[in-house]
């Protein structure tokens, strides 16, 4: 009873602190689990023969395993069988064994090749019917063959030296692997952190900016003040000439009381009840050119406004857009007005902002739905939407060396297609890249078939060609070293990237 006690709590511990400490994922799958039928030989370093074949008996093995990285796995063997052994006082027996291991595999791992070749040691407790619990040192090796993506036959040989004397044997096992769990790629995977969007590099995020897309100083919350009177242009009336708060940013150039946007007078001081002309001779009437006290100045344009003060000379215009026309009268002349037919916003060069998302229409791509700085004014796409566009970029699968799909890339593919019908104003531009084996031509009609092929699939699925569009750049832009095999698998891939339109 000791003994077995002893047994369990020692190989629970082995277990317990193999699968603990394989911490690191596989970049294929995690998992595995393995059967083998087992031909034991306990008899042949033991005093026997090694080419005596009939005293080889059959045993099983299940054993559990995970990947720490693609050339090395922790795995948990559990042995069983009938032997027959050699003891110098039984002379031949026969007995019950009981194994359990903690093994470390290192493969030879080539994801392009059938046979992947491995080395193994580990360490492990034993139990027999007839004799008493040894540790054994087994190590060996064996191979992978391939039959699909995740599924193995196995070949393993390994000697097992015993810690006991007269215990050594040779375990020789034929069987299968299966792998499983969440499929990563063959990387280390690495966290992205979102970068802050910063649309006019003013140093204000889009999101606290009140003015997103254009340069503005932090005193001003990224709004720009061209007049520098410390009053942001969008609160301005008169943005390029520097005034004062209590006039909303215009002067007062003769002081009195009247800003010149109002003044019809603005180089003379008069009263606000004349709209800031003066009546020296208190006629309650503006003094005009048959008033001795008033100089006569000069309006060629008759817009109530001196040539002087003028922008706009000789064309007639408003007093808020001094002097030159503003055909929808929002203070911003034409001339300076990029939507001049829609009253808008000075900050927003006159453009209106019909959405509210601070985006002139000029510039909205989805100037009625209200959006996001980085989409150009359209609905942004959902974090959950685009892990699914990033994920595509590598579960979407070919045939080696061909644009045929994987039906496991069907999947992903009818996803990508319900995401276009939830973004109406968004197109879908596919790109194929490849790796840099073989020829430069050869890898640009390659990636460019794979782009066609995911185009094709799309359009079957009801995605209208008249949002989609499709090239291959082949090996001109690597996302990884072409050096390594790592690299290259990452490098062969399709992008889906989704536009405003």
């Amino acid at each position: 009873m000791y003994t077995m006690t002893r047994i369990t709590i020692l190989l629970s511990f082995i277990l317990i602190f193999c699968l603990n400490s394989a911490s690191a994922q596989n970049p294929q799958y995690p998992y595995g689990l393995n059967f083998k039928a087992l031909f034991m030989d306990y008899q042949s370093q033991n005093g026997g023969d090694i080419s005596n074949f009939s005293a080889y008996h059959h045993g099983f093995e299940i054993s559990a395993q995970k990947s720490i990285n693609q050339n090395i796995n922790v795995v948990v063997p559990f042995k069983y069988g009938v032997v027959k052994s050699h003891d110098s006082d039984l002379e031949y027996i026969h007995k019950r064994v009981y194994g359990l291991d903690a093994q470390v595999q290192y493969q030879f791992y080539r994801a392009e090749t059938k046979v992947n070749p491995y080395v193994l040691a580990g360490i492990g407790g034993v139990n027999e019917s007839e004799g008493k619990f040894n540790m054994q040192i087994p190590f060996g090796f064996g191979f992978h063959f391939k039959m699909t993506e995740n599924a193995y036959m196995n070949w393993q040989s390994e000697f097992r030296y015993s810690l006991e004397d007269d215990r050594n044997n040779f375990h020789h096992g034929l069987g299968f692997t299966y792998l499983f769990g969440a499929k990563k790629e063959m990387m280390e995977e690495e966290k992205v952190d979102k970068d802050i969007i910063d649309s006019d590099n003013d140093g204000i995020e889009d999101e606290i900016d009140l003015c997103p897309q254009i340069y503005g100083p932090k005193e001003l919350k990224g709004c720009p003040d061209r007049d520098e009177d410390g009053i942001p242009d969008y609160r301005d009336d008169c943005p390029s000439i520097a005034g004062l708060a209590a006039f909303k940013g215009c002067p007062d150039s003769d002081e009195d009381g009247v800003s010149d946007n109002e003044d019809e007078c603005p180089n003379l001081k008069g009263s606000k009840a004349n709209n800031g002309c003066p009546d020296d001779n208190n006629d309650e009437v503006q003094d005009d050119k048959s008033d001795e006290a008033i100089i006569s100045i000069s309006d060629k344009d008759g817009d109530g406004i001196a040539d002087m003060d003028d922008r706009c000379p000789n064309t007639k215009g408003s007093i808020t857009a001094k002097g030159c026309p503003d055909d929808d009268k929002d203070g911003v002349s034409n001339y300076d007005d990029k939507c001049p037919n829609k009253p808008g916003i000075k900050a927003m060069n006159g453009c209106p902002d019909s959405d509210g998302d601070g985006i002139d229409d000029s510039r909205d791509k989805c100037p009625n739905t209200k959006g996001s700085v980085a989409a150009n004014g359209c609905p942004g796409i959902s974090d959950a939407d685009l892990t699914t566009l990033e994920t595509a970029m590598r579960a979407v699968q070919f045939d080696t060396g061909k644009a045929t799909l994987k039906p496991s890339s069907y999947p992903i593919l009818n996803q990508i297609g319900n995401i276009m019908s939830r973004y109406p104003n968004y197109n879908l531009s596919i790109e194929g890249h490849s790796d840099n084996v073989g020829s430069a031509v050869n890898n640009q009609l390659l990636s460019e078939r794979r782009a066609r092929a995911c185009y094709e699939y799309l359009q079957r699925k009801g995605v209208s060609i008249n949002r989609m569009n499709y090239a291959g750049y082949g090996e001109v832009s690597p996302i990884s070293d072409n050096d390594s095999l790592r690299g290259r698998s990452l490098n062969r891939r399709v992008e889906f990237n989704l536009k405003p339109r």
